[in-house]
């Protein structure tokens, strides 16, 4: 089998309302990879707010998909290896990594439709249903709009829910928390996301604050740059730190391990130079008991916490129109069933790249 072609292209998704108060659309760079055995690999990346897009879709086109044409699509690790070291001067991060993720993902996709199976199987499965947190609490949300959407995930049974912490006071960050404990009880478990927003002075303090919500996790302190500042302030804090969002490879990830900076790690698909990577980073977390809950992207994600003995939790941003995907996975008691059909089992819905291509 042989890859003849790669189309990519982004997609300019507008978002509802409370999402689209602090992002009102979000944009997905696809690659759609043929082979002459018939069989199509699809791949995306999503940008979240979609700034860069662009870039992310001239670098996929110019400098990774030109890599793949002609080569088989089974050999997923050659490839990985051929388009991480196509250019030495560029760093794997970034717009790179978003580019050769979606690229990545796509020839899973392929892999496993050749194999008849869904990615989770074969990879190994561990389980076939992961749990699910809801997300969101962005902060232009009122107390209303927070309480709504927190309401709403724990409608659908999800027994956690995270929101945003970025109020520069943080005794106003403390109130919306009390706000979404009151509105929820104890029936749903709450954690909070800084988004890189603090020094480590400014988190130690805000999470002093926090300290008696029994909150699972404390995301994102600092810049993700700064993994000494990061080790830090777990160092300092009560509550376990999660972070990964906007790291890389398994070399950051390593480093955040060994500097005992992570609890929890969260990795991003689209943004971890793909499924290859990011099982990489899963089973290296795992020889030191840190679980991995992976950032958005949950139709994808899925996939890889099930593959994994330390997959925790998937997170969940419901702002896919219906009309975009098909094979989306539906949100039951607060879980979601990984889909069995091959690939990653997730299809661009009819008339949706005409729709919303740019």
């Amino acid at each position: 089998m042989k890859i003849t072609g790669i189309e990519s292209f982004v997609l300019k998704i507008p978002t509802r309302k409370p999402i689209a108060l602090d992002y009102p659309e979000h944009r997905l760079v696809v690659a759609e990879i043929r082979t002459d055995a018939g069989l199509t690999g699809l791949g995306y990346s999503l940008v979240f707010g979609g700034a860069g897009s662009e870039a992310v879709h001239a670098y996929l086109d110019t400098r990774l998909a030109p890599v793949l044409i002609g080569e088989d699509p089974l050999f997923v690790e050659r490839l990985w290896e051929r388009m991480y070291r196509v250019d030495r001067g560029i760093k794997r991060q970034g717009i790179a990594a978003y580019a050769q993720s979606a690229l990545d993902i796509g020839l899973w996709d392929i892999v496993g439709k050749a194999a008849n199976l869904p990615l989770v199987k074969l990879w190994g499965a561990a389980t076939d249903r992961v749990p699910t947190y809801g997300s969101g609490g962005w902060p232009h949300y009122s107390l209303d709009d927070l309480v709504g959407e927190a309401e709403r995930y724990a409608g659908m049974g999800c027994r956690y829910y995270k929101m945003k912490i970025h109020d520069p006071d943080p005794r106003v960050n403390r109130e919306r928390v009390a706000v979404v404990r009151t509105a929820l009880g104890d029936r749903v478990r709450l954690m909070v996301d800084v988004n890189q927003k603090l020094d480590v002075l400014g988190n130690i303090r805000q999470a002093a604050l926090l300290e008696d919500f029994d909150l699972v996790w404390y995301e994102e302190p600092v810049l993700a740059d700064d993994l000494a500042a990061c080790a830090e302030v777990a160092r300092s804090i009560k509550i376990p730190v999660a972070t990964g969002e906007n790291n890389y490879t398994r070399y950051e990830f390593r480093d955040l391990i060994e500097r005992g900076g992570v609890r929890y790690l969260m990795p991003d698909v689209c943004r971890a130079n793909g499924f290859s990577e990011t099982l990489r980073i899963g089973r290296l977390a795992a020889a030191h008991q840190v679980l991995v809950s992976p950032h958005v992207v949950h139709e994808l994600s899925l996939h890889v916490t099930g593959a994994l003995s330390n997959g925790h939790l998937v997170e969940f941003i419901d702002w896919t129109p219906p009309d975009l995907f098909d094979g989306m996975p539906v949100c039951e008691d607060g879980h979601f069933r990984i889909s069995d059909r091959p690939g990653h089992g997730i299809a661009l819905a009819p008339g949706a790249a005409r729709k919303y291509r740019m």
